[in-house]
């Protein structure tokens, strides 16, 4: 189970005085991870606890509103990822192009925010990307919650988009002007009690890999589910680890990285249909570059017998459709 998630303590990544040994081990560890499963633990984050707790209790008590006020604020079409997302509403599975039930959660999702009045993010090319935030009237914490751990979140991102570029012997700053108007989104996913036997193949969230650059993931350790695809086939729970994001690589640094590093399969199971306080809340970021930045076969990641295994592509044209598919019908 190490071997499947290994945890990586990148403190160093958030103090100036670090030293140039500490950043490379940590770009080691890192690499290792990215090359074999895809997912990691990361300790010593930089996110408040407080700030995590806040979010937890304001979105418990959004999800706890009865149905007709939580669809005040439901997702206007399906290419947006933004306001409620309802029970049955998502189908996950969908973006490896299979079909199943439809996903056993509820939840709502933010993008950036307070952004400035001009045409980068205003105008019809920022769009899904940057499309507009739906707040609900309650609880009134939810909005300020969001925001502030969303900026935490942030701050670890870029860290470690710095220790990327080092594990994969680019400058420093390479990803610095392809996330520095990043259209990322934030999605507290709510899992209710199971109360029904699921229908055949119904999951709490289907297989999939993350179209992002990265995930990072934080969850209640009391509930499991979330399982992850390993190279040999095999399913591996990840281990309940508190005070760590879980982080995992996405389909865009995947073809960055020209496969080197791995975009993993993983879904998030049933509890048992008995399981007492079998709720559970995730959150997480889905950490995306710029609309507009392209993405191509890295110069450190290709060799003569290891030619580019994708065509370049931007950020809009890969995310947009394929997220859309995921839209469903709600029960």
């Amino acid at each position: 189970m190490a071997d499947a998630f290994p945890i990586v303590d990148i403190a160093p990544l958030l103090q100036p005085d670090a030293s140039r040994e500490q950043l490379a081990n940590i770009a080691a560890q890192i690499n290792a991870a990215c090359e074999t499963i895809g997912f990691f633990g990361v300790r010593g984050h930089g996110v408040s606890p407080a700030r995590i707790r806040a979010l937890y209790d304001a979105a418990y008590a959004f999800f706890d509103l009865p149905m007709d006020e939580k669809r005040r604020v439901v997702r206007p079409k399906p290419e947006q990822n933004r306001g409620y997302i309802a029970y049955g509403d998502e189908t996950l599975a969908r973006l490896a192009g299979r079909e199943t039930p439809p996903d056993l959660k509820e939840l709502f999702a933010i993008g950036p925010f307070d952004l400035p009045d001009e045409p980068y993010f205003t105008g019809p090319a920022a769009y899904p990307s940057l499309a507009a935030n739906l707040w609900p009237d309650r609880p009134p914490g939810l909005m300020p919650a969001l925001k502030a751990y969303w900026r935490d979140v942030e701050r670890l991102a870029w860290a470690l988009c710095g220790a990327y570029a080092q594990a994969l012997g680019l400058p420093p700053g390479f990803f610095s002007d392809k996330v520095d108007r990043h259209i990322s989104q934030l999605r507290v996913m709510h899992y209710p009690a199971a109360q029904t036997i699921p229908l055949p193949g119904q999951l709490r969230a289907g297989e999939h890999t993350d179209l992002s650059m990265m995930t990072l993931l934080y969850s209640d350790n009391a509930v499991g589910g979330l399982q992850v695809k390993t190279r040999a086939g095999q399913w591996t729970d990840a281990p309940a680890m508190p005070d760590t994001f879980v982080v995992n690589i996405g389909d865009l640094m995947m073809r960055w990285t020209n496969d080197r590093w791995v975009s993993t399969p993983h879904r998030v199971v049933n509890p048992d249909i008995a399981a007492i306080n079998s709720r559970r809340l995730s959150i997480g970021m889905d950490f995306i570059p710029n609309y507009d930045a392209n993405v191509a076969c890295l110069d450190t990641c290709a060799e003569p017998d290891q030619p580019p295994r994708y065509q370049p592509i931007t950020v809009t044209e890969y995310r947009t459709e394929r997220f859309a598919r995921t839209a469903g019908t709600a029960r």
